[in-house]
């Protein structure tokens, strides 16, 4: 059986000093103040901290990986990053419509007009997604233009292929 330190001890969150100790040997700017003009200057541990602010002490039985009580956790509201802007379920739905158009094109002309729905619900909402959108809609009406003059090309070659006299036959 484990028994926690005594109280008073070096580990006892309660026992660290509410300010940094001053070593009266150290110079105040920090430059040494005889000798050597290239040895190192010495190093103050608690530059830069205020007097009344001391360092946050975890106390011996802190779980590891976790701040010390009185500071927020990570990724509390009104710290750090703002919240991802939504995006329109649409506008994905349009984009892959339209892409998927390239190996069926029946879906490109329904992306395209869900493109053109989405935009208005992103203005309506103030949603993202509206670059997903444009591109939707871009993609969507170029596959069904491809589609529609591919579909009169194949229907003008058949035309030619029935009204073409092959001559005579010899029968």
């Amino acid at each position: 059986m484990t028994y926690p330190p005594p109280a008073g001890g070096p580990n006892d969150p309660w026992s660290q000093p509410s300010t940094p100790p001053v070593d009266p040997t150290l110079p105040v700017s920090g430059q040494p103040t005889g000798g050597d003009p290239y040895a190192p200057a010495p190093v103050d541990p608690y530059a830069g901290m205020k007097m009344e602010q001391a360092a946050p002490v975890a106390g011996p039985y802190a779980v590891p990986g976790y701040a010390p009580a009185g500071y927020p956790a990570p990724g509390y509201p009104g710290y750090g990053y703002p919240p991802a802007q939504r995006t329109n379920g649409m506008a994905v739905a349009a984009l892959v419509l339209a892409l998927v158009g390239v190996a069926s094109c029946i879906t490109a002309p329904i992306g395209a007009i869900l493109g053109h729905v989405a935009r208005k619900q992103i203005r309506e909402t103030g949603e993202g997604g509206a670059g997903m959108a444009q591109a939707a809609i871009i993609v969507g009406w170029i596959l069904t233009g491809l589609l529609v003059l591919l579909i009169t090309f194949y229907v003008v070659m058949i035309v030619l292929a029935i009204t073409m006299d092959t001559g005579s036959s010899g029968y």
